[in-house]
């Protein structure tokens, strides 16, 4: 009998269910492209709706509160004004306003004059007899308002708006506390602190269910590939962009209906948040016993922002103001509007990656050089976060308007364009001819390049120079005590550079210095280095020369121990001088590696900032400053950002057309042929 134990066993396919086949689907690159397009336009929408929702609420809330405030500010300032004495009726007031109040409302009246607590309704001020002196513990609400009032008189001198002149704050959860300034005489004398329960807001959803955005496209997906099965005339290629569109077209239907839906939310929502306003107004109105100063004015005086400016969303009457509701909201959605369109550019994109085959060669090469990329991706990422974002995030600065004054608004509200470059490359005042002569305008940006050329320039041709010359005497055959000597030699490279500009700055002082104090010894008159442009200018040559010979010394000296002795032992049989070893051996054979030291010279030179700025400070002036103390002082002075990131910019463009321009001409980078 045959042993059937032995017999070759055959598994049998295990059989097509609807759930492999469902599998088999989503695994296709279309299908993942667009689910996992899908996926993340999808949670980054929601993300960002819930951002918008979650603003226009805290504005609404903020609104009602700031109105509410300025309401109580001008009720107090005619409660004061017509019982100044006898401040009885005030704290009685107050108590009838939070009667009327939906919430616990906590309301407090100081006077900064004589630092005195008015009235309050707050149950621990209530403690005792009103009005008071504030005590030592309550001393921050003192400080408070003297910062309010400094607010207010440093905008009103400089006449722009800097500083908030009322104190929006949330000291709970479930509160918010508004400090609003009255006025008596025209004159910030006292504030008004209103701390409020949070008005309830109910909370948007998400515009479409999520599962909803992914069910439908795929199961239309799989139809259209169902379709292309049946279909076996059609070629494998064309079937791939034939899905690739469908999944475009199926993304960009679900994508624009779901940001619809999500707009439409965030418009119903900026008009309730309107009528919540509007019916806050027409409220307060009521309380305020002269209703008619409230309605005096064509804009509405108590819905103000932080910096008391109207907002002129309702008039006086308490009726909204429809184009400028209109561009209150827009200010709200059109953000939102740039990050869906960018949601729906970012989902085109994963769908391309998948569906077009770029995803299966990506994990193909990954997996063939896999301990390439593993080594290389640590200094990859930390060049894309210490390198790339930060010069792309200069690059997107410069185009925009961005000071101090404007930080919290988003760099799209900020576009300017070229401007900035318009300004810095635009501007040929340099010079003009006055009465008393010519007068050179050190600020201008042609005149900045000029010193910074003038500076480079010299500075390179000593550092070569005297690098080339100690380099030569270093490599002398035979020389005694050659380690010492270059020891030694190193030493300025080898110290920080603000050190020795520190020192260098010493020694050049007037009448402290070691430079002055040698030429008095010598009859001479100390000179005020930093007063005169060109002496200014000396003493950052002379420090920056003290620092860059070091390098270039290093550089040629083993560029010269790489040359072989035998050319130098050929060229004497054949009766050529030093000089002319030097010019056809020497400085040929050291140009692969002295271009490069000098192309890298050039730019560390060229953005030698510690020494200008620590040395001389760009004296006088301004007339020693190089482009990129420059750009620094602008940022950090004038608080130019934008401005100062285009400045940058332009260093940038500077640098890389002469590295490029160098680098072909010279043909440094090329093999040497001997």
């Amino acid at each position: 009998m045959t042993d059937l134990a032995h017999l070759p066993t055959t598994r049998a396919a295990p059989a097509d269910t609807p759930a492999r086949r469902t599998l088999r689907f989503l695994l296709q690159p279309a299908a993942l492209g667009l689910a996992l397009a899908l996926l993340v336009a999808g949670l980054l929408g929601n993300w960002f709706h819930r951002q918008a929702s979650a603003e226009l609420v805290a504005d609404r809330q903020a609104r009602i509160s700031i109105l509410e405030g300025s309401a109580l500010a001008d009720f107090v300032a005619i409660q004061v004004g017509a019982n100044p004495e006898d401040q009885a009726p005030l704290q009685q007031a107050l108590l009838d306003w939070v009667e009327r109040s939906p919430g616990d409302d906590d309301i407090r009246v100081v006077r900064l004059g004589g630092a005195r607590l008015l009235a309050s309704t707050h149950p621990a001020d209530r403690a005792g007899e009103l009005p008071r002196r504030l005590t030592r513990e309550e001393k921050w609400l003192f400080d408070l308002g003297q910062e309010l009032r400094a607010a207010a008189d440093t905008n009103a001198s400089e006449g722009v708006f800097r500083k908030p002149q009322i104190e929006v704050s949330r000291p709970g959860e479930g509160r918010i506390r508004v400090t609003v300034p009255y006025l008596s005489d025209g004159q910030i004398t006292g504030f008004v602190q209103h701390d409020r329960p949070l008005p309830a807001v109910s909370p948007l959803r998400a515009p479409l269910p999520l599962a909803l955005l992914l069910v439908v496209p795929l199961a239309v997906l799989w139809l259209a590939a169902l379709s292309l099965n049946r279909q076996g005339g059609v070629a494998a290629g064309a079937g791939k962009w034939i899905l690739f569109l469908v999944a475009v077209g199926l993304f960009s239907i679900a994508w624009y209906l779901y940001s619809s839906r999500a707009l439409e939310g965030l418009g119903t929502l900026a008009d309730e948040g309107q009528s919540a306003v509007a019916e806050a107004y027409q409220e307060l109105r009521s309380r305020v016993t002269d209703s008619d100063a409230a309605a005096s004015g064509p804009e509405n005086p108590w819905d103000v922002d932080v910096f008391q400016r109207p907002r002129g969303l309702l008039a006086a009457d308490g009726s909204p103001n429809a184009d400028a509701v209109r561009a209150a909201a827009d200010s709200v959605q059109q953000p939102y509007t740039r990050a869906m369109w960018g949601n729906w550019v970012l989902g085109l994109a994963v769908i391309a990656f998948f569906a077009l085959g770029v995803a299966r060669r990506l994990r193909e090469t990954i997996s063939e050089y896999r301990y390439a990329y593993l080594y290389v991706t640590p200094a990859m990422v930390g060049m894309l976060i210490l390198v790339f974002f930060p010069f792309a995030y200069g690059i997107a600065l410069s185009f925009t308007g961005q000071t101090i004054f404007n930080t919290n608004q988003p760099l799209t509200d900020l576009f300017v364009g070229l401007q900035n470059y318009r300004d810095i490359l635009g501007d040929f005042d340099v010079a003009r001819h006055t009465a008393d002569g010519w007068a050179i305008n050190y600020q201008n940006f042609y005149w900045t390049l000029f010193i910074t050329i003038c500076w480079t320039v010299a500075n390179v041709a000593i550092g070569v120079g005297l690098g080339m010359v100690l380099a030569l005497v270093l490599n002398t055959p035979g020389l005694r005590f050659k380690a010492i000597y270059r020891v030694l030699l190193i030493l300025p490279w080898a110290i920080p550079n603000y050190i020795t500009a520190l020192i260098w700055k010493a020694l050049f002082h007037q009448q402290f210095g070691a430079i002055n104090q040698g030429i008095q010894m010598f009859g001479g008159e100390p000179v005020a280095w930093f007063d005169g442009v060109f002496s200014s200018f000396i003493t950052g040559l002379a420090t920056n020369g003290w620092l860059s010979f070091p390098f270039m010394m290093v550089v040629i000296l083993g560029g010269l121990q790489s040359i072989s002795a035998d050319m130098y032992e050929a060229a004497t049989v054949e009766g050529a001088t030093r000089r002319q070893q030097f010019w056809s051996i020497t400085l040929p054979l050291l140009k692969p590696t002295l271009v490069p030291a000098v192309i890298l010279s050039v730019v560390w030179t060229f953005n030698m900032f510690n020494v200008i700025y620590l040395v001389s400070g760009g004296e006088p002036a301004g007339a020693n400053e190089i482009l990129i103390t420059k750009a620094y002082k602008i940022a950090f002075e004038e608080y130019r950002y934008a401005y100062s990131a285009a400045y940058s910019t332009v260093i940038f463009l500077i640098l890389l057309v002469y590295g490029v321009f160098q680098t072909r001409m010279t043909r440094a980078t090329e093999a040497v042929h001997t």
